[in-house]
């Protein structure tokens, strides 16, 4: 039976306080017994918890009473073992890096991130062909190419990066090839896609969504409709089938730090594939 709770969320906003705010979650997840890793940044925050139910909710609550934090919703999936070996609480510059300061999301003002489309109207678009105007849509997978091997929807743009850092000039390579299309970028839990529309709308495309809450919202809300494989998630579940239930039950602080999962990812890209099938 599945018992740990694992949860996942992000938001940008401006955190000035990156650095004693920190503190104060590294000791208040300590007091629950939660582990997972939680990156911190004057732009924001990105956290993966895990823990029981009632620990981690405890957690979330109190995240809440910030009230820079008040609208935090985490997506939830289930696991039979804790996923993570440690609670990492990092401050870094950016909480997802691209390495282009000027792009900085900002949910606490209007504007402040690109627009999105919902999980299903996405699978309504892809079941007609089309958005609701009749242009044509193309999905853009934003993630590092090994974690694409894993899975990904039918027929996705990938460009077979290996940073996220590398994606904007990846962008400016390939840009003629997205106009007069709607482009809805995804992820796995969406954070990545808040930087990659805005980066795409600056470099001139103007039909450009991104795919809100990522590839786990739309399991959640579609299961694998248009989508062949798993999900890759960076702990010791390694990837995620389209019903959120995990391939491994393994831990990991980070997957580059598990040498278990870090030898599963030296496997060739057909393997993982056949085995995501």
């Amino acid at each position: 039976m599945d018992s740990v709770l694992n949860i996942s969320a992000y938001k940008f906003v401006p955190l000035p306080d990156a650095r004693a705010l920190r503190d104060h979650l590294q000791a208040q997840a300590a007091t629950l017994g939660l582990k997972g890793s939680i990156l911190l940044a004057e732009e924001g925050i990105n956290l993966f918890v895990a823990g029981t139910p009632t620990a981690v909710r405890e957690f979330v609550d109190a995240l809440r009473t910030d009230a820079r934090l008040a609208d935090l919703t985490p997506k939830e999936s289930w696991s039979q073992r804790q996923p993570f070996r440690k609670m990492l609480v990092k401050v870094k510059r950016e909480i997802i890096r691209m390495n282009h300061p000027t792009i900085r999301p900002d949910f606490s003002r209007e504007g402040g991130r690109a627009p999105s489309v919902d999980a299903r109207t996405l699978k309504r678009w892809l079941d007609q062909g089309h958005d609701d105007t009749g242009r044509p849509v193309v999905t853009l997978d934003t993630r590092n190419a090994f974690e694409v091997d894993y899975g990904s929807f039918v027929g996705a743009i990938d460009w077979r990066i290996t940073r996220f850092s590398e994606f904007p000039q990846a962008l400016l390579g390939h840009r003629a090839e997205l106009e007069d299309k709607t482009v809805v970028s995804f992820c796995t839990g969406g954070i990545r896609c808040e930087k990659a529309a805005i980066f795409m709308r600056q470099a001139g495309l103007s039909h450009v969504l991104q795919l809100e809450g990522g590839i786990l919202k739309y399991f959640e809300e579609n299961g694998g409709a248009h989508f062949r494989g798993d999900c890759f998630v960076f702990d010791g579940r390694e990837a995620l089938a389209p019903d959120l239930q995990a391939r491994s039950n393994g831990n990991s602080a980070r997957a580059a730090e598990d040498r278990d999962l870090h030898h599963k990812l030296q496997r060739p890209a057909r393997a993982r594939c056949a085995n995501s099938e």
